[in-house]
């Protein structure tokens, strides 16, 4: 810990040429800026991409009958749903669980046949902000026959509320499965699939369509903890009617996604090193203009009997106190910066010339291009601390002159 005394002389040091210690400080202050502005969209964009894939459709874990994913044959269903949705959700960490219904099927309006997707769903159990039926609005429009159709679906075969379909299909035993529904109303989700083919009803329903009592051929959980995803995915394993059935997390239905959040943590690191960069540059440049500066100055000290090491310790706290003023006005603007677009957010499209959003199908998810910018606490330290390690590497150089000089030499210079 640096003495009052060396604080004070560091300090001073620092005023002596205020426009090149301004510059060095606003060098690493537009790097702590950068790296924050840049962070805050990659944790707003990765957060978008995790929400997407662990929000409606796939959830934070699945549960089915073994090899069910593989094949998705209707007859490969998982037994007893209602026992077991009850132990499921008797366990602390579970916030949401939720059975659905999966089956290909054509659907007949008036003498046109369309492929469609019937999933069956428990309406109140999908109503929460990231089930399948989000919302109060459309959880009462299921059940009696009546269903709700994708916006995809609906605008490509002019399909409105009111009207009746026909949905044929196969039921667990092979035989043709029909009946009539009603349409209820139109659904948008962030799920593609269920826009373009779907055909959403209650689980009652498509369990009497196809012969399917108390069965199901999914289970979608979400957990109160993503940070103990693992362990209470092996928990749930464990439950007695689960041990015949895959239990999987979202990672392992979805690898691909996790390889693009991991690759998040990787592009940090190089925009940090940016920082870095940037840091040394101009704290190196600063301390050994000042070092070459004050050859003169050093001479008289040493001879006078002032030691190498407190020399070279009034020049490293110089460099800290460069370094730490300039994060702190990195971090103050960057943390603005996010403030006034954490709400709004940012749309990628915008920044690229487009004139409006764009979303994007992929693995039966839709992604937007408005992207909501996000610090996290650990992002602020990480630039605290690379300025700060930078600091001292920065000035090796310097003190090194200082240690390798000679106060007759000095003086003279």
């Amino acid at each position: 810990m640096p003495s009052t005394s060396t604080l004070r002389i560091a300090w001073r040091n620092l005023g002596r040429n205020r426009k090149r210690s301004l510059l060095a400080l606003g060098a690493i202050a537009v790097g702590q800026l950068a790296f924050l502005s840049t962070t805050a969209l990659l944790n707003g964009y990765g957060e978008q991409f995790l929400n997407s894939v662990t929000g409606p459709m796939v959830g934070h874990i699945q549960v089915h009958a073994t090899g069910w994913r593989d094949d998705r044959s209707i007859d490969l269903a998982l037994g007893e749903i209602d026992a077991v949705l009850a132990d499921i959700r008797q366990h602390p960490q579970v916030d949401h669980a939720s059975a659905r219904v999966f089956a290909p099927a054509l659907a007949a309006l008036a003498t046109d046949g369309l492929m469609s997707m019937v999933v069956g769903v428990q309406p109140d159990a999908e109503s929460h902000p990231t089930g399948l039926l989000s919302g109060e609005r459309l959880t009462g429009k299921l059940g009696s026959h009546r269903v709700l159709v994708g916006s995809g679906l609906a605008r490509k075969h002019d399909m409105a509320p009111g009207m009746e379909i026909a949905v044929i299909g196969q039921d667990v035993d092979g035989a043709i499965a029909n009946d009539l529904f009603t349409v209820s109303d139109v659904i948008d989700t962030p799920v593609a699939v269920v826009n373009s083919l779907g055909i959403v009803m209650s689980l009652d329903d498509a369990q009497e369509l196809f012969l399917m009592p108390n069965q199901a051929h999914e289970i979608v959980i979400h957990v109160k903890d993503r940070e103990i995803l693992d362990d209470t995915a092996a928990r749930l394993s464990r439950l007695p009617l689960l041990t015949h059935a895959e239990v999987l997390t979202w990672q392992q239905i979805a690898p691909e996604i996790l390889t693009f959040v991991n690759f998040i943590g990787v592009y940090k690191f190089i925009i940090l090193s940016i920082v870095f960069i940037a840091a040394a540059a101009g704290i190196a440049n600063t301390m050994l203009m000042s070092t070459f500066e004050r050859t003169h100055e050093f001479g008289m000290l040493l001879s006078l009997g002032c030691g190498p090491g407190r020399l070279s310790k009034i020049i490293a706290v110089e460099a800290v106190i460069v370094g730490l003023l300039g994060v702190v006005v990195g971090t103050a603007l960057g943390l603005g910066l996010v403030s006034l677009t954490s709400e709004s957010g940012i749309d990628y499209a915008a920044l690229g010339g487009s004139g409006s959003a764009y979303e994007i199908d992929y693995k039966g998810l839709r992604f937007t291009s408005h992207v909501y910018p996000a610090i996290v606490a650990s992002d602020v330290i990480a630039g605290v601390v690379a300025v700060f390690i930078t600091s001292i590497i920065a000035v090796i150089w310097p003190m090194l002159h200082i240690v390798r000089l000679q106060p007759m030499e000095a003086m003279r210079s």
